[in-house]
């Protein structure tokens, strides 16, 4: 059985203020084109549909028209929430769509209730599992403690239950929103660390012949069965030198897998600069990326004047200007958040308590900083959840 796994489409979603929804449709005119080209049986999405939990009017609409191109080609589609989406919202007619071939899995509790299509080879069963808030679901799959992993656990337990009562040779995907102990981040995912605990093992995954993953985004794989397929499209300078595809994945009769990447348009080619405005103006290296968009970091000693103009004079698309002099000291220098980047809301607030006390937080400080951060997630959960 052949499948395309896809995810991060973050739809509605803008690059620096650059309004990205006609990349978006150009993306989806090219998954459209590819199931044809490559004559898939599947088509998989592994969450973060939307980029937030209301996405904007247009974006609804793109969706939309995604949902009705996909159904009339008559390839079976399954697709999950993810943590930008709002999963109550993405899954509003869920039993209706599914009747034209649109699964939408977003309800933690039907994660062992497949999708089952079939090949000349038999059953592959296609499980999904969307994104846990794990002090939302730890009740639901009665796991041991608050985290990713006994939550992720916990649900592949159930799923590989229900493999286990279907009948011998039956293969199996799994799609999961999560980040997984060996993936590569980049700066445009939103963190969603638990308790100090951002990753889980890829072991989590045992017993299944593919995991079809999101939630990174950039392309990457994990082990020969544990994928990200990233996002079609670059939502951070973080992201410049990564290759956007999606993974066309043939699945063999005794769940052998072969995987090939199928590049995604790129609407505009990204690139870094670093240097000396006057360097960065003159230097006829820097020709290629005049079409590009840029992210410029200006290494002169003292402030140039007009830096943002006359870099445009030269790349008319830069959208990010930042100052990094020589030889200034970093201690006490860098900005608020440079100082910030990559540290996660706990690291943060022990921060915090550090500064104010002249001395680091005590486990039990750090336990109930923790608990803290759980319980506002967990109630933000809840409230989208009633809305």
């Amino acid at each position: 059985m052949k499948f395309l796994h896809t995810s991060d489409w973050h739809l509605g979603r803008s690059f620096h203020r650059v309004n990205m929804l006609g990349a978006q449709a150009a993306f989806v005119d090219h998954l459209v084109e590819a199931v044809r080209e490559h004559r898939v049986d599947a088509v998989l999405v592994a969450g973060d549909v939307y980029d937030r939990a209301v996405p904007p009017l247009p974006a609804v609409e793109l969706y939309d028209r995604a949902l009705h191109r996909l159904a009339d080609l008559g390839v079976p589609t399954v697709m999950i929430s993810g943590n930008h989406d709002s999963a109550r919202r993405l899954g509003v007619g869920a039993g209706l769509i599914g009747r034209a071939g649109i699964h939408l899995k977003t309800d933690p509790a039907g994660c062992a209730d497949p999708v089952v299509l079939a090949d000349v080879h038999g059953d592959v069963a296609f499980y999904g599992l969307p994104y846990l808030e794990p002090a939302l679901v730890k009740d639901t799959f009665a796991a041991e403690r608050v985290s990713h992993e006994a939550v992720l656990g916990a649900a592949m337990d159930r799923i590989r239950a229900d493999l286990a009562g279907r009948a011998p040779g039956t293969r199996s995907v799994v799609l999961a929103h999560a980040f997984v102990t060996g993936g590569q981040a980049s700066d445009s995912e939103r963190d969603i660390a638990v308790g100090g605990v951002e990753a889980v093992p890829a072991s989590v995954f045992d017993g299944v012949d593919y995991a079809a993953l999101g939630h990174l985004h950039g392309c990457q794989t994990i082990n020969e069965r544990v994928r990200y397929s990233g996002s079609p499209l670059a939502y951070s300078f973080s992201e410049a030198a990564h290759r956007k595809t999606m993974w066309l994945v043939d699945l063999g009769p005794g769940g052998e897998i072969t995987a090939e990447r199928v590049d995604t348009p790129v609407p505009r080619p990204l690139a870094r600069l670093r240097g000396r405005l006057e360097d960065l103006l003159d230097d006829p290296a820097h020709t290629p990326y005049e079409d590009s968009w840029i992210e410029a970091t200006l290494t002169d000693p003292t402030r140039p004047e007009d830096p943002m103009a006359r870099l445009a004079a030269r790349f008319p698309h830069t959208l990010s200007l930042a100052f990094d002099p020589e030889g200034r000291q970093e201690e006490g220098t860098a900005s608020y958040a440079q100082r910030l980047k990559g540290r996660s809301d706990q690291e943060i607030a022990e921060d915090f308590v550090a500064h104010v006390r002249g001395g680091n937080a005590d486990e039990a400080e750090r336990a109930v900083l923790r608990d803290a951060f759980e319980d506002v997630r967990a109630e933000d959960g809840r409230q989208e959840a009633g809305r």
